[in-house]
């Protein structure tokens, strides 16, 4: 790849703007290394306006490594519902169970025992080394891509590792001593806020359009590159909320595979009509007193998507139902377990009697 001339004006250009224009946000209120890493860890597929109010619920109620360490995993994953991608709660745990064993509840400043902590990689190992530590560790996500591909007119794939490994080379060669935290963030945040995705930059708000090789030939609009993404595959599936009285049944799911070990009413794969929902009620010991069908709903994820029809099942009593099922009140079920937000649209308050 040809170098491009000028890029070393881009910390003179870039750290006024930042300092100026960057989104208060609590984690850089107070950049301690336990608030940067949770914070990395939840913004992994994540949006910074979703990921907030989740922030700041789980530092009061886990402000520590100690805390997070020996919490319930009920209560940390009653904290994370709603987030998704909940194997990023159970790495963080053990993360911080490392820290408490090996490093005396301490993070560790240094890059390799950082990579070494369960659900860290590279990108978040460089973001907690320069943000928390002033460690000259590039932080190379998706936007930080970006914004080089713009910057050096590049049409390589982001997915590719050669591409990254560059960026980060020259991301770590551009860091100014002693604001190495602030240069991240401010990558960050300029392809955040500005230089946006499918083809949307706010080039007349960019502080470092000057340098900006896409920008002087007019490709800001097709850079970078889009990779064609995959189809998602397609499930189909019958949500069955069992009731007896004001109380409605949950199971917890597997411990491995999607959503593993959170609660979900009972479901049936395809598509059953009223006859086959009823006989698989009456095959699990269950006296149907009422069907009542509710309305179809999706819930999209990275790789696949749910398509859902619904039932409510008011049932004669929850005796003599599979044990395993948990009888629960919509106060429970808002308090105490987690539920994953695909079931939304079939546990609102409005579905009771």
């Amino acid at each position: 790849m040809p170098e491009r001339q000028g890029l070393e004006a881009l910390p003179g250009l870039l750290l006024p703007w930042y300092r100026a224009h960057a989104r208060r946000l609590p984690w850089r209120d107070s950049p301690t290394p336990y608030a940067v890493l949770v914070s990395e860890i939840m913004l992994q597929q994540t949006r910074v306006e979703a990921a907030l109010p989740y922030f700041e619920r789980f530092m009061a109620e886990l402000p520590d490594f100690e805390a997070l360490a020996g919490a319930d995993e009920a209560q940390l994953l009653k904290l994370w519902q709603g987030l998704g991608y909940y194997s990023r709660a159970r790495n963080l745990q053990k993360a911080a169970q490392l820290v408490v064993q090996r490093h005396g509840g301490q993070l560790p400043a240094d890059l390799r025992a950082l990579r070494a902590l369960p659900g860290v990689g590279d990108y978040t190992a460089g973001a907690v080394a320069s943000i928390a530590f002033g460690l000259p560790a590039a932080a190379v996500d998706g936007n930080v891509l970006r914004v080089f591909a713009r910057l050096l007119c590049s049409g390589e794939s982001l997915s590719s590792p050669a591409f990254k490994k560059e960026v980060a080379r020259r991301v770590e060669g551009l860091m100014p001593k002693g604001q190495e935290g602030d240069f991240t963030q401010a990558l960050m945040e300029l392809g955040a806020t500005v230089c946006l995705p499918n083809g949307r930059p706010l080039c007349e708000a960019c502080p470092v359009r000057e340098l900006c090789g896409a920008a002087c030939e007019g490709r800001q609009q097709e850079l970078p590159v889009r990779q064609e993404k995959k189809a998602r595959r397609r499930e189909q599936k019958a949500v069955l909320l069992l009731c007896a009285g004001e109380l409605t049944a949950l199971r917890r799911r597997p411990d491995r595979g999607l959503l593993a070990g959170l609660w979900e009413p009972v479901t049936l794969p395809g598509t059953p009509d009223e006859a086959q929902v009823r006989r698989a009620v009456e095959e699990m010991g269950g006296a149907v007193r009422q069907l009542v069908p509710l309305p179809a709903a999706k819930h999209v994820f990275t790789h696949v998507e749910w398509h859902m029809t619904g039932w409510r099942v008011e049932l004669e009593s929850a005796r003599g139902l599979d044990p395993s099922l948990v009888w629960t009140t919509e106060r429970q079920r808002r308090e105490q377990y987690a539920v994953p937000s695909a079931y939304r649209a079939y546990l609102k308050p409005s579905r009771r009697r």
